[in-house]
């Protein structure tokens, strides 16, 4: 039977919850060593080598009428990676190369590309500034009519048509809008 399991912690404790209903029912079994928790019941078993050692005088569990609740206290006060340790594949003849990083010259590039996006959009601010500061009055309008009502998703200079009713939201193909309080 395949039943669904699944854990967390605090500093001082696991909890594994065993999502099992009626486990009295089922004859449930908790058997818990200091390195392996193990959990039967009807056509069910959990075996579980653990990441660390626990204090088994100080574990506990607990049946519901839903799930099983068992409780391990840690030996030490350690955040766990996981629940259970983890094999270690066989070693093999050589190690991988390693490939060193310059991060400096990394660090460089990224430097330039945001320099690079910042000039770019600089130059994209001065043309619309551009254009709006040689535009009509009626051609101003219709710019902020048209970015404000679509939520800066719109840019029209077309009073005719921006005056006539309320400027859609047109987010970018691929995009969603979202309207934020």
């Amino acid at each position: 039977m395949s039943v669904r399991h699944d854990w967390y912690q605090s500093e001082t404790k696991v909890v594994v919850t065993v999502m099992l209903k009626d486990a009295v029912g089922k004859n449930y079994k908790v058997d818990i060593q200091p390195e392996h928790l193990n959990m039967t019941a009807d056509g069910y078993e959990l075996d579980l080598q653990l990441y660390r050692p626990v204090d088994v005088s100080k574990c506990s569990h607990k049946a519901y009428s839903t799930k099983v609740e068992i409780t391990l206290a840690k030996q030490v006060g350690e955040r766990w990676d996981s629940l259970e340790k983890k094999e270690l594949p066989p070693p093999t003849a050589a190690p991988p190369p390693l490939h060193k990083k310059d991060w400096d010259s990394l660090a460089k590039e990224v430097e330039k590309s945001e320099e690079e996006d910042t000039k770019s959009e600089e130059a994209l601010n001065r043309l619309f500034k551009k254009i709006y500061s040689s535009s009509s009055p009626e051609v101003q309008k219709a710019m902020n009519k048209s970015f404000s009502e679509s939520g800066g998703t719109v840019l029209s200079t077309n009073w005719q048509e921006v005056s006539k009713d309320k400027v859609d939201i047109k987010p970018p193909e691929g995009a969603e809008f979202k309207k934020w309080d």
